[in-house]
């Protein structure tokens, strides 16, 4: 989802217009087209072991100590500045590339942005800005201040307030950062009239700054580059979908600026809904893009709360729009155009002032039955997006997922006290419908607390499972465990070896159903999601109560092969779809069994996987006659085995499922085309991926 902040006027240093703009000859006609929204499910390691590495103390010494220069610390811990070298982070690419664009546009001194995804998998993002300056830097002698911005980190135009007076960038470090996890990078800036270039190679100067010659009325900054496959892998490449969806939610995050997007036809999805062409301007904003993707969705009022203040520089500025309605909560956020899927203080700033307003206005109207009322209480079915503009911004890592800045919640707080205020005294009978909808809320969650105060003998007793459920002997959900495990003979070795104080083992028979393809009835009427739904003690959807799960992690636990990845696969589907704030919660994991069992001697060492396998027998086995065993499920581990390596939290490898909330979109697309019922999706999916797959289980 797209957020937007407060839309300022655009003055350009010069008078601009498609004659003199930069790039203007590229085609732009088609309107955006509308895509449904979407979400992805990515899994983290949790708790990663470490092969094994003898060192003697003769080995440790100056020489040692290695100094890394320049951008080679990015190209060797990637993962530090784009969180990992999966898909999410090589798309993080454009978007430290697009945000530098959108602080110029934000700033006032550009009013497009153009992005190009051509045939060759190459990214390119234009705007007609002010262009980076390319005079030598005066720390610098000798280079340029573009190859100082290029090749650098914490170089940029973004620390001291005078170039920006807000913007997404604060570390100096997104420029370089793509410039080192790219193959190849070229640059292109027209400045004074004069256009300027320079090719870069994995983060090295492939040659010094280049004069083109003269240009006439034409100015801002072109950024073109390809992701290294040495970081990101063979088969990689940019997914025009998610590009187009990123590059249209910043249209709608800032009204003054046009955003026009291509495609080479190569690279759209075949019978998708991404255009080769496509130009996003909102001047409306948030409420425009709230309003269109509900539809005709229920909503509880009729007008959404919406609004933006505009402040002198930008620093304050915010826009919002939210409303309630009958799914699940919703809140997609932004800082200076950055998402921030993770939340922060700004969000903390909303829920405070909606909540405060609902009292005070149940207060105006003697309305008693409002003082239980809570911040979950009004966001539980609240559905919106906020922008904010901030000077200097304080976030969580390098990705930004997360605003740190106490003065955000003050500001957004204060904000949004008054127009709240009026939005509720000018529509009395809105009002009414609203504060009634939250109580209910409340007093569904007071009865569900008294009703769910159900000890663990009582669910044993209700549970009536093949197997049934072997739960823990503590009493609270912090520390607790609860196992879902494929088949009663895993079920009965992994009942063995547990802990039985905090580790609960539930076995499955078969296969779930498909909750992505069934029917709300069919669902209902199914036992094992009834008494899974029922073991958790958490409720589902809008009924979801993270103070009534009765585990602080849900572990599944199937076998290493197609089957198990199946049925883990349709567990992973239930819980998006019914408990998606359970995996925001970070409650979900896999459980990591070791597929290969290698002895020598006295020695006994456990492989994750093939690759895992041959590392130990390159470092621990060298050159030694190893007996290799294969596992071909978790019933044949003897309970030692399957406790000591997948199930004692001292030795175990858990991956944590977490949902991709920046690109919500394209994680609720992939689901629906994956689990859904349109086999075309499928076949689509499979064909425009065969090229990834590998060591199929056939």
């Amino acid at each position: 989802m797209a957020s937007s902040s407060a839309p300022r006027q655009v003055v350009p240093t010069q008078p601009m217009d498609d004659n003199n703009d930069l790039f203007a000859d590229l085609p732009v006609t088609a309107k955006a087209i509308a895509v449904e929204p979407a979400p992805a499910l990515k899994a983290e390691p949790s708790t990663p072991r470490a092969a094994p590495t003898t060192l003697s103390g003769d080995d440790y010494g100056a020489s040692s100590i290695r100094v890394l220069e320049g951008l080679e610390p990015v190209r060797m811990r990637p993962g530090m500045y784009i969180g990992g070298t999966d898909e999410k982070a090589m798309h993080h690419l454009f978007a430290e590339v697009i945000d530098n664009s959108m602080d110029e546009a934000v700033a006032g001194h550009a009013d497009f942005i153009d992005v190009h995804l051509d045939a060759e998998g190459f990214l390119t993002v234009t705007d007609n800005g002010r262009g980076i300056p390319v005079e030598n830097h005066p720390q610098v002698p000798g280079k340029s201040t573009l190859e100082v911005i290029m090749t650098k980190l914490h170089a940029g135009g973004k620390f001291d307030g005078k170039a920006y007076e807000t913007s997404g960038g604060l570390h100096g470090v997104g420029v370089s950062v793509v410039n080192a996890l790219s193959d190849l990078l070229e640059v292109e800036v027209a400045r004074n009239r004069k256009l300027y270039r320079q090719r870069f190679s994995r983060g090295v100067p492939q040659g010094g700054l280049e004069e083109l010659g003269d240009v006439h009325n034409r100015r801002g900054t072109r950024v073109r580059f390809h992701p290294d496959p040495q970081i990101f892998g063979d088969h990689a490449k940019f997914d025009a979908g998610r590009i187009f969806r990123m590059a249209r939610s910043k249209a709608y995050l800032f009204g003054g600026v046009e955003i026009r997007w291509s495609c080479d036809p190569g690279m759209v999805p075949a019978g998708g809904d991404i255009p080769e062409k496509a130009v996003f301007h909102f001047p409306g904003g948030l409420k425009d893009y709230l309003s269109a993707t509900l539809g005709k969705d229920f909503t509880v009022t009729r007008e959404i709360f919406a609004g933006r203040t505009e402040k002198t520089g930008g620093h304050g500025a915010m826009e919002w729009a939210i409303t309630w309605y009958g799914g699940d909560p919703e809140l997609h956020s932004y800082c200076n155009t950055i998402p921030t899927p993770e939340g922060g203080t700004h969000e903390a700033g909303l829920r405070i002032a909606l909540t405060k307003g609902l009292k005070n206005y149940a207060d105006l109207t003697q309305n008693k039955r409002a003082k239980d009322i809570t911040t979950d209480d009004v966001m539980i079915s609240a559905v919106g997006m906020l922008s904010v503009f901030i000077r200097e911004p304080e976030f969580v890592g390098q990705t930004k997922d997360k605003l740190a800045t106490v003065e955000a919640q003050r500001i957004v707080e204060n904000i949004l006290r008054d127009p709240f205020d009026h939005y509720l005294a000018g529509n009395p009978a809105e009002a009414a419908k609203l504060l009634e909808w939250v109580i209910e809320r409340a007093e569904e969650r007071l009865r569900r607390r008294k009703e769910k105060e159900v000890n663990r003998k009582t669910a044993v007793r209700k549970l009536r499972l093949p197997g049934k459920l072997a739960d823990c002997s503590q009493n609270t959900a912090e520390g607790a465990e609860l196992f879902i495990v494929e088949g009663d003979s895993a079920g009965g070795s992994a009942k063995q070896g547990r802990n039985r104080a905090n580790q609960a083992i539930l076995p499955l028979r078969g296969k779930i159903l498909n909750v992505g393809s069934a029917s709300r009835e069919k669902l209902s009427a199914n036992q094992q999601i009834a008494d899974l739904i029922q073991a958790l003690g958490c409720g589902t959807r809008t009924k979801y109560r993270e103070e009534d799960l009765r585990y602080e992690r849900i572990i599944i636990m199937t076998d290493a092969d197609v089957d198990g990845a199946h049925i883990a696969s349709l567990l992973i589907t239930f819980f998006y779809q019914e408990m998606p704030e359970l995996i925001r919660g970070n409650h979900l994991y896999l459980a990591v069994p070791p597929l290969y069992v290698l002895r020598q001697g006295g020695k006994t060492v456990y492989a994750r996987d093939d690759a895992h396998r041959a590392e130990l027998m390159e470092t621990v086995f060298k050159g030694k006659k190893v007996e290799i065993g294969r596992f071909k499920g978790l019933g044949e581990m003897m309970a030692a085995q399957l406790k000591e390596t997948t199930m004692d939290p001292a030795h175990r490898t858990l991956l944590r499922v977490s949902i991709d909330d920046v690109d919500f979109e394209g994680t609720r697309e992939a689901v629906d085309n994956l689990m859904g019922t349109k086999a075309d999706a499928r076949f689509r999916f499979i064909q425009e991926r065969a090229a990834f797959a590998e060591n199929l289980d056939i």
